[in-house]
């Protein structure tokens, strides 16, 4: 109930603080695993308006566009964001034009996209070109 609820990155959490501090490597996996499955069913994990928890409520969509592929991610409140998929190494860009996109990495295969008090989680390819 608790994996299904919260995702497998937090039962993970859960089952490994009986050992101490879980494996990074292991989180970083179950939250890869967690936004991949998100994106397969349209959601992913968002902090709304300055959040510090994150939920999974948040939509998302990819569409093409003139400049490429764009993300449309639809907020509860019925706002929604657009961001490009960047072919230059930084992941996603703002398509709105307003506030710039700023792209953390925070697990293999994972990335934070934090635009004017949003967060998003997304699932990427963070280890480069092949």
């Amino acid at each position: 109930m608790i994996g299904r609820l919260f995702g497998p990155a937090c039962a993970l959490l859960l089952v490994s603080g009986c050992n101490g501090a879980p494996e990074n490597g292991a989180l970083a996996e179950a939250e890869a695993r967690g936004s991949n499955d998100a994106l397969k069913d349209g959601r992913i994990e968002c902090a709304l308006e300055g959040a510090k928890g994150f939920d999974r409520t948040c939509t998302i969509d990819e569409m093409s566009g003139a400049d490429g592929a764009i993300l449309v991610v639809g907020k509860p409140d019925v706002g929604y964001r657009r961001l490009q998929i960047a072919t230059d190494g930084r992941g996603v860009i703002s398509a709105d034009g307003s506030e710039p996109a700023k792209v953390t990495i925070i697990g293999d295969g994972v990335i934070e996209v934090a635009v004017d008090g949003d967060r998003y989680r997304l699932p990427a390819n963070t280890k480069g070109p092949k």
